[in-house]
Order: structure tokens, then C-alpha cells, then sequence
């Protein structure tokens, strides 16, 4: 399964840790280069690099904050120089940033939010898109886009976090006209809603909180990172997916049900 990734160019932002990077070893397990990035570079990168490397594929760092414009079209360029192009794009920088209930946010909190969330994704898909226009053309496969939403874009969000919540609807929702515009352009479109998943995003909780979330799931558990990832891997593969656009894949264990 996913044999036509073998090769492929896969950027993924936001990827040194988490889901983020458990999407970036199974793209390299299965024979794709792979750029890794993150604001900062981590403190167990090389030790990173060499595991991935030891793989099928190919991986390597690019460091930059895809929420800055300059910074993400430096990051996607670099990224095109290094392999040659691009193929696949992984819209994965975000994060929760902070929780305040509505009396307490302020226009400062608002932007940090949206940027991190929302404003890294159009910023790295529009530099992308030339890259990702010419490799469909190239390949005579489609090329793909993916958004990484969440399970608050449905639900709205936990205590404090209606911000997250907004921003990543407003990724559920741009993708539809991204498809209307540029699906002529032989790329797809589409997003992976995760849902509770044991990542560094809900470290600040108790186990006693977090049993208590448990209940709520039908497969009664957070999921893990590694059981997030196959679904990039589908939603990339030409071969799998190649009429799918537009749609939001839900990973969640049964929480949440559309």
C-alpha cells in the first residue's frame, strides 16, 4: 500500500514532534523525501534525522515560522531546491497557544491565534502552490494539499479555547474554495480532523482529567500519533485518493460523529 509515494516530495510544517512528525516517519517509511520544520530547531534533531534516515526515504530540516510570509516562502523554497520540487504539502504548524474565556481575549491574543493556526497555512500553501501546480504537471499525477484541523472545529473548542476552535473551522472551510479554484491546477485538497490525541497539546492535564475525557470516546482512550498518520499517507497517495478532494477525514476514536 501507498508504493506511489516512493520518491515523492512531502513538506510538512509544524513537525518535529507529535502527530506531525509520526506523519513525517511514515512518509519516509514508505520512500518519500521528507522536509521536516519547526520555529526552533530542536534539541534531538540529529538524533531525529539519523532514525529517519536509516529508512526507506529521505528527511531533512527546514527551520522557519510558517506564520511569518517571508519565512515561509523562504522554508518552501529552500525545501524545492533541496529535492527538486514539491509534491505534497502538510499544513501541520498550529497550536493552542493559551486558554482564555471570551472577557479575557484581546486583539493581541486573537492574532497570535489565528496566525499560528490559520494565517501558516495560507502563507505555506501559497508559496507552495507554483511548486505544487508544476509537479502535477510534470507527474501527471495530482498533487495534494492537506490541512490538519481538529476535532474544536466541530465541537468548539474546550474551556478557554474558542480561538483554536475558529481557527481551524476556518481551515475546514478554505479548502472548499481552494478546490473550486484550483483543482484545474492538479491539486487536491483536504483535511485531517484529529481528535484527543496523547500529544504534548494536552500535557498541562491530569491523568485524572484525562481518564475523564477517555469517557467520552467510544474506543475509550486517547489515540496515539502513529494512529493518526496512515491517513496523511492515503490522502497523499495518487493511487488511494486521487478523486477525493474537499473532505474532512475525522481520526478520533468515535468522539466526534458528523
Amino acid at each position: 500500500m501507498f508504493h506511489d509515494l516512493k520518491g515523492r516530495r512531502v513538506l510538512i510544517t509544524g513537525s518535529t514532534q507529535g502527530i506531525g512528525l509520526a506523519a513525517a516517519e511514515a512518509f519516509v517509511r514508505a520512500g518519500a523525501k521528507v522536509g521536516l520544520n519547526g520555529r526552533k530547531v530542536p534539541a534531538d534533531l540529529e538524533a531525529t534525522l539519523a532514525r529517519l534516515n536509516a529508512l526507506e526515504g529521505e528527511a531533512a530540516f527546514f527551520q522557519g515560522d510558517a506564520a511569518d510570509e517571508g519565512a515561509a516562502q523562504s522554508m518552501v523554497e529552500a525545501f524545492a531546491a533541496r529535492f527538486g520540487g514539491i509534491d505534497v504539502l502538510v499544513n501541520n504548524a498550529g497550536g493552542l497557544v493559551g486558554r482564555k474565556p471570551l472577557a479575557e481575549i484581546d486583539r493581541a491574543f486573537y492574532e497570535t491565534v489565528m496566525d499560528v493556526n490559520a494565517y501558516s497555512a495560507l502563507a505555506v500553501t501559497r508559496a507552495a502552490l507554483p511548486h505544487l501546480k508544476a509537479a502535477a504537471a510534470q507527474s501527471g499525477q495530482t498533487s495534494a494539499v492537506i490541512l490538519v484541523g481538529s476535532i474544536a472545529a466541530d465541537a468548539g473548542g474546550g474551556p478557554g479555547a474558542s480561538l483554536y476552535g475558529a481557527a481551524k473551522a476556518f481551515l475546514h472551510n478554505i479548502q472548499k474554495n481552494w478546490v473550486n479554484f484550483h483543482t484545474a491546477d492538479g491539486i487536491r485538497f483536504n483535511t485531517v480532523s484529529p481528535g484527543t490525541f496523547d500529544t504534548a497539546f494536552h500535557a498541562d492535564k491530569t491523568e485524572e482529567v484525562k481518564a475523564n475525557i477517555s469517557k467520552g470516546i467510544p474506543m475509550g482512550r486517547f489515540g496515539r500519533p502513529e494512529e493518526c498518520a496512515p491517513a496523511f499517507l492515503f490522502l497523499a497517495s495518487h493511487a488511494c485518493s486521487g478523486y477525493i478532494t474537499g473532505q474532512v477525514l475525522n481520526v478520533n476514536g468515535g468522539q466526534f460523529m458528523p
